[in-house]
């Protein structure tokens, strides 16, 4: 493997998430932009706060794939060459999306067979490349659709034009599954969503399709909830309902996306008030999840205040929704999730 071009980091104290988490029997990660890791306040509290690390975009068809004859992993393999020099575990993210594809894939109109052998083909090439180094992957990710719930997204690989199997629901799905099991049989796949974490329609058909890929033997192993928290007032009963259900069929669920966003002022600070209950939600999270042995990760969407994708995707006034501020000081949700990861099983 080419020189690592960051610091192998060590002597991480032991009153950290990282600890707290392994005492616990569970995996704490974060989601991570690869062109950070040369900043020595990011990759050194990455090392030391967290045993498993995924890619924000590095393994992504825009990214890993840019050219329809031609792969780059030069980003990703960053992520894993770190994660490899810091004994962290590694979630591929994701295999098959609906966004961030390469304009050679989507500006041409292609037939339902030519386009099945290019995603077959691109599942396998990343799935392969990282074979025995990347332990589990979102194979699919958000293909419900956000506004009728209950039913598959329209997208490239579902209907627009597809491949092959729209009229037969998740069918596609399953072969995405079939798949990448082909590529690494001994990896995690998982099928990965926003706004299912409670009991409503979307996670109702995800508990479905779940079942029955179960009941037939596709390979999937579990499931991803995002909790993306845009409100200070989740429904905690609901979620934790929810995990009881999916983690009965016999699956992990990995809370894959974990932020809860806070108003912020002009200088992007929050009141002492909502950074309170913002570290509550995160206790309430982290207890619901330590509840069900199947509930084996948590996983947030980057880790600081500094990067974070939070207030450039509204009109709102939105941030402070990670564990460290922008100066990666921890902050309450921090001192609340470790202390609740710290608690025994």
């Amino acid at each position: 493997m080419a020189a690592l071009s960051f610091l192998i980091l060590t002597g991480a104290p032991s009153h950290t998430l990282r600890s707290a988490a392994e005492h616990s029997g569970i995996l704490i990660g974060t989601a991570i932009r690869t062109q950070r890791l040369s900043e020595l306040a990011y990759a050194t509290t990455l090392a030391r706060e967290f045993n498993m690390v995924e890619a924000e975009d590095a393994m992504k068809w825009e990214v890993v794939h840019p050219r329809k004859d031609s792969f780059d992993f030069s980003q990703a393999d960053r992520v894993v060459a770190f994660a490899a020099g810091h004994n962290m575990k590694v979630r591929g993210h994701t295999l098959v999306w609906h966004r961030q594809l390469p304009a050679w894939l989507t500006n041409e109109k292609r037939s339902h067979d030519e386009l099945t052998e290019i995603l077959e083909r691109h599942i396998k090439t990343v799935v392969g490349h990282y074979r025995g180094q990347v332990f589990a992957w979102d194979v699919v990710n958000e293909a419900f659709d956000e506004v009728a719930l209950g039913r598959l997204r329209s997208t490239i690989w579902y209907d627009q034009p597809g491949i092959g199997f729209a009229r037969q629901g998740t069918a596609y799905i399953e072969r995405c599954f079939h798949w990448a099991h082909e590529a690494d049989p001994e990896a995690l796949l998982f099928y990965n969503e926003a706004g299912a974490q409670a009991i409503n329609p979307k996670s109702d058909a995800i508990y479905a399709m779940v079942r029955d890929f179960k009941h037939r033997g596709v390979p999937i192993d579990g499931v991803g909830f995002e909790l993306h928290i845009s409100g200070l007032h989740p429904d905690i009963a609901s979620i934790s309902q929810n995990m009881a259900r999916f983690t009965a069929l016999g699956i992990q669920v990995h809370i894959t996306e974990m932020d809860v966003a806070l108003q912020v002022d002009s200088n992007g600070n929050a009141t002492p008030q909502d950074l309170q209950r913002q570290a509550a939600i995160y206790r309430e999270l982290a207890s619901v999840c330590l509840r069900y042995p199947g509930c084996t990760a948590i996983q947030t969407w980057g880790f600081t205040d500094k990067y974070s994708w939070i207030g450039s995707h509204s009109g709102n006034r939105q941030g402070a929704a990670l564990l460290f501020d922008s100066q990666y000081r921890p902050k309450l949700s921090y001192e609340a999730l470790r202390d609740t990861l710290g608690r025994e099983r």
